[in-house]
């Protein structure tokens, strides 16, 4: 499956709103490794998640590691680092991606289909002047 630009800037919000279940129940080592090989993040910045003992701390580190992140995959690379490993934790990725995603262009087809324009009629107030 391809992925572009905005499909990583729907996993980068997925990732942060699942952050709190993820933070428990992700050892991040591995996707650590995998990240640190595809140049996802720095040497310095694996060096320093693996000098975090408490894996909770560690997996918080690099989930804000991440969203400060520039590279245009960064998600994308998370969440293949994460498939095999935590293939539940995916699925609710994908599945709050896909929320966000139906969200917008529900939204997107709001505003086209009202072409801007306010729909509701302006409210009268004048019944309700006491002289």
């Amino acid at each position: 499956m391809q992925m572009d630009k905005m499909s990583n800037e729907a996993l980068k919000a997925a990732f942060k709103t699942l952050q709190p279940k993820i933070v428990k129940s992700v050892d991040p080592d591995s996707a650590i490794d995998e990240l640190h090989a595809k140049d996802i993040i720095t040497a310095k910045d694996s060096r320093e998640l693996c000098d975090i003992q408490d894996t909770t701390k560690r997996c918080r580190k690099l989930l804000l590691i991440l969203q400060d992140s520039k590279h245009s995959e960064t998600f994308i690379r998370l969440r293949e680092a994460l498939l095999e490993d935590y293939p539940s934790i995916v699925d609710e990725v994908d599945k709050c991606q896909a929320e966000s995603q139906a969200a917008r262009a529900h939204q997107l087809q709001m505003d086209l289909s009202t072409e801007g324009t306010f729909l509701l009629p302006p409210y009268n107030v004048t019944w309700c002047i006491r002289k």
